[in-house]
């Protein structure tokens, strides 16, 4: 029977190799990664601050359930690039203020995140031409002739001699895959076969149908820049027609009414470049609502329709218009998208930081309010006072964290040695936790941080006093050293489980329920708990385990912290407890 028993108990050196092989590899990561310090915080390392102002219609001030919801927005958009630290707060009536750290790249893509207002809207092309010049030779119909077929394809060449009607679209929005479908399948429509007419029958631009006559003056006198230009009146979803530039100033638009908002998309995700299907850049993909759906298939419809009457037509056209100016203008000409799922693509131009960047926000949705360029202005943060700070946290926990190495020392003699490696081994797997996060999450190390990281001492403290004192209790009862070390523990170790699962969903609560600072002293105190169970059960535990075979300790040292004295008992004999067990 002991020897059957015994096979259930997992071997202490085995489990203490497994923790230091998984430190090495975790060591690995962090030296892989190339940087061997933690991304520092806001109040840390400094930053920069956005103070951006709404503007309303009426020019009073906007109403608080709008900046409140604006601020959520912006919150969520923030938070879903990572754990950057970043905080948001409202100034006043009209003003929200954003905090981003880091340096100039991560400012710079924090600052373009918060500040796209993401009005989307899905319009049909009505007119299309040359943006940034106007055409040399004047035709007589709405195209010239083409050097390559319109195509919804995120393949299509673009054109050697671009106009503004024929040109082959770099640009797409195609139809997602089904779940069930193979890599090898065809998820977008491909290029037509058909045969590419020589000539475009009519040519020239057709304003037949825009019934407003300022609008077609509006578009005749806009010349767009490569630096992007937004035409007034382009971000008005209710507005029958709007002129639009394309980002890159290349070509300008007439386009329809609003046919689906950005209001119904579901879900938005940035993903890479899929090399069976040929394409070169990133993408993002889109799933729509049940509404938004039935609007999109309806849309695609329309446009595949206008393609099979005219290859040329501009309302084949979807122009995917966000704050005003078109990302996407791709033709639909393989059907129309009925499932509810669709991607923009933009060949090699949509690189995986812009595409993360549109998917943040069409995910997170429109802001209310506007929050124009010339009302926003841009600030450095110094990091004098956090320095100041962090040294005095960093001589708070230095004193606390000796005070707790003396305290076990001089109650638990030797023993006290098992405590200090634990909080040793704690430190460790903490501050490569840290490090790594920081290079794959956007985890900055702020001061609430370090305090959630101060806690924990206390934490990791009390599941090894709470699994000595068990063990000092069995000795007490007169079991020998090597038996009470299990039997402890299986006492010890649902005490430690339960007290480290409070902790823990408390740290949960508050992390989801709490913003800014507190929320990051949520999070530390949550990861060092989860760190304090990895430690208490593979380090803390297999180590007493080894020291019980220990003479020095079987024996009951007087400085071994089990000596008979102390525990009122008396001292086993060493040989003897060897063969009782045996």
């Amino acid at each position: 029977m002991a020897s059957k028993s015994k096979q259930h108990i997992p071997s202490p050196v085995r489990t203490l190799v497994a923790l230091f092989a998984v430190l090495a590899l975790l060591a690995g990561v962090m030296f892989l990664q190339g940087t061997t310090t933690p991304k520092l915080g806001l109040d840390l390392a400094g930053g920069t601050t956005v103070t951006m102002t709404a503007q309303t219609e009426s020019g009073r001030s906007a109403p608080a359930e709008q900046m409140d919801q604006a601020i959520k927005i912006i919150r969520d958009r923030v938070n879903g690039s990572g754990l950057t630290d970043a905080e948001v707060t409202k100034q006043g009536d009209n003003v929200i203020v954003v905090s981003v750290p880091g340096d100039e790249n991560d400012q710079k893509q924090i600052i373009d995140l918060v500040g796209t207002t993401a009005q989307l809207q899905f319009r049909q092309a009505l007119v299309t031409g040359i943006g940034a010049t106007a055409p040399e030779t004047p035709t007589t119909g709405p195209l010239q002739t083409p050097s390559k077929k319109p195509s919804a394809s995120p393949s299509a060449s673009p054109s050697t001699t671009p106009t503004g009607n024929n040109r082959a679209l770099s640009r797409s929005l195609v139809s997602e895959p089904s779940p069930g479908s193979s890599p090898g399948s065809t998820p977008s429509p491909a290029k037509s076969e058909d045969p590419e007419p020589e000539a475009d029958p009519a040519g020239g631009e057709d304003f037949s149908k825009v019934k407003d006559k300022e609008i077609v003056k509006l578009y005749q006198e806009t010349v767009c820049t490569p630096g992007g230009t937004k035409v007034p009146g382009s971000d008005d979803p209710n507005a029958p027609y709007v002129v639009a530039c394309e980002t890159d100033g290349s070509y300008k638009y007439i386009l329809g009414p609003t046919k689906v908002h950005g209001t119904e998309i579901d879900e938005a995700m940035a993903q890479p470049p899929n090399a069976q299907q040929g394409q070169t850049g990133w993408e993002v993909a889109l799933n729509f609502k049940k509404l938004g759906a039935e609007q999109f298939g309806q849309l695609t419809k329309e446009a595949d329709a206008a393609y099979r009457a005219n290859p040329y037509s501009p309302e084949a056209q979807i122009a995917i218009v966000l704050d005003g100016q078109v990302v996407s203008a791709p033709a639909i000409n393989q059907g129309a998208i009925l499932g509810g799922t669709a991607s923009i693509s933009g060949g090699a131009d949509f690189n995986q930081a812009y595409s993360e960047n549109l998917a943040q926000v069409l995910k997170y949705g429109a802001l209310p309010l506007k929050f124009p360029e010339d009302k926003r202005t841009v600030e450095s943060i110094s990091s004098s006072l956090g320095a100041d700070q962090l040294r005095g946290g960093l001589i708070a926990g230095g004193i606390g964290l000796a005070l707790v190495v003396v305290y076990c020392f001089l109650y638990y003699r030797a023993l006290g040695m098992v405590a200090v490696l634990s909080l040793g081994i704690a430190s460790l797997i903490t501050y490569l936790s840290v490090v790594i996060l920081g290079e794959n999450l956007g985890f900055r190390l702020s001061l609430p941080h370090i305090i959630g990281l101060i806690v924990s001492i206390g934490i990791t403290a009390d599941s090894f006093i709470v699994y000595f004192e068990r063990l000092r209790d069995e000795l007490k009862l007169g079991r020998p050293l090597r038996p009470a070390v299990e039997s402890s523990w299986l006492r010890a170790r649902r005490t430690v489980i339960v007290a480290d699962s409070v902790t823990f969903l408390a740290a949960l609560v508050l992390y989801f329920l709490a913003v800014g600072g507190v929320r990051g002293f949520a999070f530390a105190m949550g990861l060092t708990t989860l760190i304090d169970v990895i430690v208490v059960f593979f380090f803390t535990k297999p180590l007493v385990a080894l020291l019980a075979r220990r003479k020095f300790f079987a024996t009951g040292h007087k400085l071994s912290g089990l000596d008979s004295i102390r525990l009122n008992k008396p001292t086993p004999n060493f040989r003897a407890t060897k063969h009782q067990e045996a």
